[in-house]
């Protein structure tokens, strides 16, 4: 893990209406790094992550990934806002697991993964269906392939999912809540796979989640959030045993007791 910063927010805001939901957002990511994201619903955290994905546009501020502006280009006295080329090319350093899974529900597991490594990438169907194979084998599913996504349970599907993020060969993967669609039994098996992608291969990480647990065990850095702004971070061990911030404290004592 480096230093440099592969994501960093620059004083963004953004709104919706007149709601502030990220208010002068300062927040970095290293290279490398495995960052989880807590806080209640309405503080920010699922923007955060439409923001970077280009789902949502921002109101002020700068927002980088690999040191270039993601919704902004330069020009010579100052940025300018992003074409749609542009914000095409830094869509692909970033791939995204879905609360609701977005699988296309008329292809099969393979196509799924290997339908935007051709189209947008431009890998040969053969090329592009071997990554599939490997990452259908890493994520458990090798036997899956040829099935619909109505014919398989939420937890392979979101590990369909997670497949398809990374079929995409992303410098950095975004997780919104992956398991909030699960029942509760399923929710092991996607967290396992998660788990493993975190402590065998050098990824850049990015988590949603209300899985205090999980969050506890996986990350190099959690940050609480709270109304638009990160209200207290620090490693799993300092925020979740030794919170300073009295609504940090608040927070766990609900979520966890």
């Amino acid at each position: 893990m480096t230093d440099d910063p592969i994501i960093k927010f620059d004083k963004v805001v953004k709104r919706f209406g007149d709601l502030t939901v990220l208010n002068k957002l300062d927040f970095q990511v290293a290279k490398g790094e495995k960052v989880s994201i807590i806080g209640p619903s309405g503080s920010g955290k699922s923007t955060v992550l439409r923001i970077l994905m280009t789902l949502e546009n921002i109101d002020d501020g700068v927002v980088t990934v690999a040191g270039e502006p993601l919704w902004h280009e330069p020009e010579p006295d100052g940025l300018k806002p992003a074409s749609e080329a542009h914000l095409r090319k830094m869509r692909a350093q970033l791939g995204m697991v879905f609360q609701q899974f977005n699988l296309f529900p008329h292809m099969t597991v393979l196509r799924n993964i290997t339908e935007a490594p051709t189209k947008v990438l431009g890998l040969s169907k053969q090329d592009a269906r071997l990554r599939a194979e490997e990452l259908l084998e890493l994520v458990g599913l090798a036997d899956q392939a040829q099935k619909y996504p109505h014919q398989l349970s939420g937890g392979q599907q979101q590990r369909v999912g997670i497949a398809r993020a990374l079929a995409m060969r992303p410098n950095v993967l975004l997780f919104d809540e992956p398991t909030s669609a699960l029942d509760p039994e399923l929710v092991g098996e996607v967290l396992n796979v998660i788990g493993m992608l975190a402590e065998e291969h050098d990824l850049t990480m990015l988590l949603v989640t209300h899985e205090m647990r999980f969050a506890r065990e996986i990350s190099d850095r959690v940050c609480f959030f709270d109304r638009g702004k990160i209200r207290e971070q620090g490693t799993p061990e300092e925020l979740f045993t030794d919170p300073s911030e009295d609504r940090t404290r608040e927070f766990l004592k609900a979520v966890l007791d």
